[in-house]
């Protein structure tokens, strides 16, 4: 009987315990930014801004850590940005004003940006490959674990001690980030430590590449383009489901059923992560999306045709299982893919697409609502997931006559 290779490793659990700490950071005060900067006397338009220039400063900072980390090495890049996270986590405490706080909300998701690169990319290289899809399941479930709890968390935070309360959480969550980040172990997995000549043949090589290259190039990896379009089709779904299912329950009058929407959302996608990882490295990716990202598009159609509560139950255990399960599937089909050079680079490129279409729908979906209302919203969200399934099948059908 072989013995399985180890998923729990030290850096496992460092990197598994600094994404879940990041995720709490971003989703305790994502939940809870908006009601502080409302009572300090902004509009909502203004409070949403202040909201979204995180994400902003995060897409900044994950496409520079491509290159940064590449040049500079994992660890390093990972240790400074997760210092600048934790710093301008204490710095919201001191500032009163809107114009601070969006100063800070952006330096902050810069900070979050490149961290978030660097523990993805020292997780994604230290799973065992005979079962990544399985270690890359239980790894992700850090970042669902946040989502189900940051939220319920930062609310009840707020309610009790404000918005000084959800800082001070945010500032002590950010030094474990901090420790996180040190305590992981790089040297042996990093390309940025092997030995002189294979360092040098790196660089000879990359500097041919360079005269070939454009400044894309440097910051993003071209090959994990295809299945990035994915995902970014996919957060379409995502942001239709996350960010407008509460003003779509009161518009249909049916704020009690959507109350559950979230927490059978959150319950699904603890348990599918690991499990569909499993499935994944058992019988293969194409098994697993085909039938997810066709889900993720019958659950919006059928909430957008007819909101109810069955159509709600339905829409939240497809949408789990769509862009939440999707996002750590095609996760390891990218990783998978490409050399450990250029997984600084892929990792940049996989996430950049996921943050810009998290930043991008909810302005342009907002625009399909107020136009044509939130039915609409919905029908136009299935048809952009549903572009995910012929860009995916030209991936893998590429692959196949390669």
């Amino acid at each position: 009987m072989e013995m399985k290779e180890k998923i729990i490793t030290r850096n496992f659990v460092c990197t598994f315990l600094a994404q879940l700490c990041l995720a709490l950071v971003m989703y305790t005060l994502m939940s809870t930014i908006t009601e502080h900067v409302t009572k300090l006397g902004a509009t909502t338009t203004i409070a949403g801004l202040v909201s979204g220039v995180y994400v902003v400063g995060g897409l900044f900072s994950r496409i520079y850590s491509g290159g940064a980390m590449q040049k500079y090495g994992w660890k390093k890049i990972a240790v400074i940005f997760s210092i600048i996270h934790f710093v301008s986590s204490i710095m919201y405490s001191f500032s009163g004003n809107i114009a601070l706080l969006l100063v800070v909300r952006f330096i902050h998701g810069i900070g979050f940006g490149a961290t978030m690169n660097a523990i993805m990319l020292i997780a994604m290289s230290s799973m065992p490959k005979s079962r990544y899809g399985e270690a890359t399941g239980y790894f992700m479930m850090s970042a669902s674990l946040g989502v189900a709890i940051g939220p319920f968390v930062g609310g009840i935070i707020y309610d009790t001690f404000g918005g000084q309360g959800c800082f001070t959480v945010a500032s002590i969550l950010s030094l474990l980030v901090v420790f996180g980040v040190l305590f992981s172990e790089t040297r042996s997995i990093d390309p940025y430590f092997q030995n002189r000549s294979i360092h040098e043949n790196r660089v000879q090589k990359s500097d041919k590449v360079s005269e070939k290259a454009t400044v894309f190039d440097h910051f993003l990896e071209r090959k994990a383009i295809p299945i990035s379009l994915s995902i970014f089709c996919l957060c379409f779904g995502y942001a239709a489901l996350m960010s407008f299912y509460r003003l779509y329950a009161q518009s249909t009058d049916l704020r009690k059923e959507f109350s559950y929407f979230f927490l059978i959302y959150a319950a699904v996608l603890l348990v599918s992560r690991p499990a569909v990882g499993k499935l994944q490295d058992k019988i293969g990716d194409n098994a697993i999306c085909y039938p997810c990202m066709a889900g993720q598009v019958i659950g919006l159609i059928l909430l957008a045709w007819k909101p109810c509560m069955a159509t709600i139950i339905i829409c939240a255990v497809c949408g789990a299982l769509g862009y939440g399960t999707l996002n750590s599937v095609l996760n390891v089909i990218v990783n998978r893919q490409v050399t450990d050079e250029e997984r600084s680079r892929t990792v940049t490129t996989y996430w950049a697409f996921s943050d810009a279409g998290v930043g991008i729908a909810p302005a342009i979906l907002g625009k399909v609502a107020s136009a044509f209302g939130y039915p609409a919203l919905y029908f136009a969200a299935a048809a952009i997931s549903f572009l995910a399934i012929p860009i995916y099948w030209l991936v893998q059908s590429r692959k196949t006559v390669d």
